[in-house]
């Protein structure tokens, strides 16, 4: 087995850095536990023992209106409400948008089966203040894309699913909410928070998985260049610059970005990497900043904070990171990360460094009350690496798995297949890496 990583590293957008006594994610800071692949990945690798679950004492975030934060009613599971009350008591929308929402469980179900946006779906069932003010900035903090060309299939089926099974997506999470309650008074509830990471950084997860690869079989900073057929059935693979090497292969399993594997596939099979080419990415900017933490007037009781773009604001979403995981920042300190750009503002991912800094502290300094200058700065920029699951996004999957039948003992895995999240791209490598095997025995091939 041989891997040929482009980069001069391993982990692609999750990089931890350690500088000047705070523990920095350059990109995911965590991952979600409501499925189970990132967590028995750690298992397997020995670092059950590091995972590190949120402070629970702070485990809510805010949401900007008016340019003051509010905290996002307590129980608001990313589009519907588990509790009543806190919508009935939240600042955040006006009489008639609460009771918008709450007349979502009247709602009769979408009779059609087709696609549809994100947001086309939660202005049917919950109202366009209810998306506008809430829904979408949830969901641009989580896909850095536009609800309006997202599709509800490909990104967050289970919502779909409940208004098909339960004909309301508030009467489905009531009953998922008495159950969940039910297992905790039983004893038999969730072990871990509902997101979880590692004590010394995302970027321990990746040392890990090099640490279990045979000696000699990675090779950095050595791009493939090539894929070629050979007439036995197998693959020839150029990598390198200048000076190409040619490797004969069994299998190659690719987990680049979309629009690099279309080019690899280009001469091998067009209408694949058009369909490949085809999908769509944005680009996302993080400015991370160390204050201290006197310097900040507001309470940072909790995660971070999302952003409608109806705000009319220069920033995704804030993250108060030394808030949410222990040993983030020495003492007195604080850290919080600015995501800049994603599919709405495309244009500020193309600011010079000293503009996004000199943006980040603006508008961090406005809605957290800080003063003072900062005791870090890191800029970390993703030039489209965040794919978007646009309406259709299903059917293109379906294309290119047909498209790879054609090419056996050719695999594609990546964010831009089976899901964005660190557990769900787990899964999807996992799936594909057993379908390579599994294919390599019934032709006799080794691996």
């Amino acid at each position: 087995m041989l891997l040929f990583e482009a980069a001069p590293r391993l982990g692609g957008v999750l990089e931890t850095v350690r500088q000047d006594g705070f523990l920095i994610e350059r990109g995911a800071d965590n991952f979600i536990t409501n499925v189970p692949w990132g967590i028995d990945l750690c298992r397997r690798l020995g670092l059950g023992d590091q995972l590190l679950q949120n402070n629970h004492q702070h485990r809510h975030a805010f949401v900007v209106r008016r340019g003051r934060l509010h905290r996002i009613p307590e129980g608001f599971m990313i589009m519907a409400p588990s509790r009543i009350w806190p919508i009935v008591t939240t600042p955040i929308f006006s009489p008639w948008g609460k009771l918008r929402m709450v007349w979502e469980y009247f709602v009769p179900p979408c009779k059609e089966e087709g696609d549809e946006s994100l947001a086309s779906f939660v202005r049917r069932r919950f109202g366009r203040e209810t998306y506008e003010r809430l829904v979408q900035p949830l969901i641009g903090g989580i896909y850095t894309g536009d609800p309006a060309k997202l599709s509800v299939r490909a990104t967050m089926p289970r919502f779909q699913d409940m208004e098909r099974n339960h004909g309301s997506l508030i009467r489905a999470i009531w009953k998922q909410a008495a159950k969940q309650r039910s297992q905790l008074q039983s004893g038999s509830g969730a072990r871990y928070s509902m997101f979880v990471t590692l004590r010394d950084g995302i970027s321990s997860l990746i040392d890990a998985l090099a640490g279990r690869l045979p000696r000699g079989s990675v090779h950095l900073g050595t791009p493939v260049t090539r894929l070629a057929r050979d007439p036995s059935g197998g693959w020839t693979v150029s990598v390198g610059g200048a000076e190409a090497q040619s490797l004969p292969c069994d299998a190659v399993l690719l987990a680049p970005k979309a629009t690099a594997a279309a080019s690899l596939v280009a001469d091998l099979h067009p209408p694949f990497a058009r369909t490949l080419s085809a999908i769509p990415h944005a680009s996302c900017c993080i400015v991370s900043l160390g204050y201290r933490r006197d310097h900040v007037s507001h309470a940072l009781d909790g995660f971070g904070f999302v952003v409608p773009h109806t705000e009319h604001r220069r920033i995704l979403s804030g993250s108060f990171s030394s808030v949410k995981y222990a040993g983030r920042a020495p003492e007195g300190q604080t850290l919080v990360r600015a995501f800049i750009g994603g599919e709405m503002q495309p244009e500020l991912t193309a600011l010079p460094e000293d503009e996004l800094i000199a943006l980040a502290r603006d508008e961090l300094g406005q809605l957290l009350g800080i003063s003072g200058e900062p005791t870090l700065v890191l800029v970390s920029r993703y030039e489209r690496a965040m794919p978007q699951y646009y309406v259709g996004h299903g059917e293109r999957v379906e294309q290119i798995e047909a498209g790879l039948k054609e090419l056996p003992g050719l695999f594609f895995t990546g964010n831009a297949f089976g899901g964005v999240g660190i557990p769900m791209c787990i899964h999807k490598s996992e799936l594909v890496a057993e379908q390579a095997i599994s294919q390599l025995r019934g032709d006799g091939g080794g691996s």
